[in-house]
């Protein structure tokens, strides 16, 4: 009972928090545009510290010891190169939903195709972050069948963002932070003290994965760098078009702030799933025999912390899911206002609908469909990659042209599809998806764009509503 009324203050702080209905779309959709510092840095945080990923790296953790830091310096990468590149840029573009830019800058055919790809990648998405939310859930609510959970937990989660849209979810993502850099810090040092007395992490884990070394663990068996560096080239180019970052910068009270903010994130998500990394290797010191490492997580909950802590500590892995799950139907339901023309002006009550159904949507793949998660994390981000050539050129280059555009992310599809088809998971299809189809994207586009003539019309339409391409 104690857990159950840990987790129950949680939860109750999460919906109090975001419980305020919002007074218009602007304010559902991009909380009016008025976010600060610590509220931005806050929700971007707390926006990609997902209990999915958090499952898939705590496994790498518990399987290959500290090596698998490598996996959290995926996003320090990663949210550098968006902090660099499309920071500012998306900032001066603030609109509702980032599919817009290729909609001004090349077509608006163009652009809805790009919202469609987006719409199915993010469904892909939130289908594993509600898999891995019920994952976490199991231990604490053992014999709960699990399709009938995740339904629960997802209709927790839309009971939170419901009333404020994305103003809900930055009010609760704020708590959430401040809960979880407490709470999991907390856990690496239990870890840490448990496993000492037995030899700490060197007594389970051999001297080659016991740092995190590039060149030492390029082709390393447990956890090649090899393959990271695929993770690193398709973060870098995949978060750019993020529309859960994008819809977060837009909210942003200035340019400046959504730079500070994103470097900032940068920094705390890679030490937030590098301190679980670690927890997890400590945890496998302690129980070296456990059967699935992707529950490495919620088993050291249970096993770590005293009764009542423990329904806190499943509370802020619970608010990790949540913040993460909510903002991406929040920017789902901004993509369908903005490119579909779904809005209803002052009232949300269509935006509210299209939430609750991407909600549904997320419970069906995550309960019947999704198997491995950090898999088909990986394979949502296909049609993302895509985009990688008209984002960048769009912002950075006023000779691409539709055309190249076009061009440019039809082949970005087919390389993706085509590699996953034919080398398959088994075969590593990431490495030649990331590490030969990216400058093929590229190159895709630049000599279309060459060759074709200018889009002088669609790159003043940028220039004039934005005050100037980046």
């Amino acid at each position: 009972m104690t857990d159950i009324a840990g987790f129950a203050a949680v939860f109750a702080l999460l919906a109090w928090t975001g419980s305020r209905r919002a007074r218009g779309d602007n304010e559902f959709l991009v909380a009016d545009r008025s976010l600060g510092l610590f509220p931005l840095v806050a929700t971007l945080v707390m926006t990609e510290f997902n209990t999915s990923t958090l499952l898939a790296f705590s496994a790498a953790g518990y399987r290959a010891g500290p090596m698998a830091l490598a996996l959290p310096f995926v996003f320090l990468a990663g949210l550098f190169f968006y902090t660099l590149t499309v920071a500012r840029a998306w900032k001066r573009f603030d609109r509702l939903s980032v599919a817009e830019l290729f909609a001004v800058r090349y077509s608006p055919a163009l652009g809805r195709l790009v919202s469609v790809l987006l719409l199915i990648a993010m469904t892909g998405f939130s289908a594993t972050y509600v898999k891995s939310l019920t994952m976490l859930a199991e231990p604490f609510l053992p014999g709960v069948p699990f399709f009938l959970l995740s339904a629960a937990l997802t209709a927790a989660v839309l009971m939170v963002v419901l009333p404020g849209g994305l103003m809900s979810v930055v009010r609760s993502d704020v708590v959430s932070f401040v809960i979880t850099i407490v709470v999991v810090p907390l856990l690496l040092a239990i870890g840490a003290a448990r496993s000492a007395p037995l030899g700490g992490l060197a007594a389970s884990f051999p001297p080659d994965q016991l740092s995190f070394n590039p060149v030492a663990q390029w082709r390393h068996p447990e956890l090649p760098f090899r393959f990271v560096s695929t993770l690193i080239v398709l973060t870098c180019f995949t978060y750019i078009a993020a529309p859960w970052y994008g819809q977060k910068i837009f909210a942003a009270r200035s340019q400046r702030t959504a730079f500070a903010a994103v470097a900032w994130a940068a920094v705390l998500v890679f030490a937030l799933y590098g301190v679980m990394v670690l927890a997890a290797a400590h945890f496998r010191v302690v129980s070296p025999g456990l059967e699935d490492p992707q529950s490495a997580v919620p088993a050291l909950v249970a096993a770590w912390l005293p009764s009542g802590l423990r329904g806190v500590g499943f509370g802020v892995l619970f608010a990790a899911a949540l913040t993460t799950l909510s903002g991406v139907w929040t920017a789902m339901a901004a993509m369908v206002a903005a490119d579909f023309g779904w809005r209803d002006g002052r009232h949300v009550a269509r935006q509210r609908r299209v939430v609750a159904a991407f909600a549904c949507a997320s419970w069906l793949g995550g309960a019947f469909l999704v198997d491995d998660i950090l898999n088909r994390l990986i394979l949502a981000n296909i049609p993302v990659a895509a985009l990688a050539f008209a984002l960048l050129a769009g912002f950075h280059w006023p000779r691409a042209t539709a055309a190249g555009a076009w061009a440019s992310i039809i082949v970005g599809v087919a390389w993706g599809v085509g590699t996953f088809v034919i080398v398959g998971e088994a075969g590593g299809y990431t490495w030649p998806w990331a590490m030969y189809g990216m400058p093929l994207i590229f190159a895709t586009g630049i000599v279309v764009s060459l060759a074709t003539p200018a889009g002088h019309g669609q790159a003043a339409a940028v220039r004039r509503d934005d005050g100037g391409l980046a």
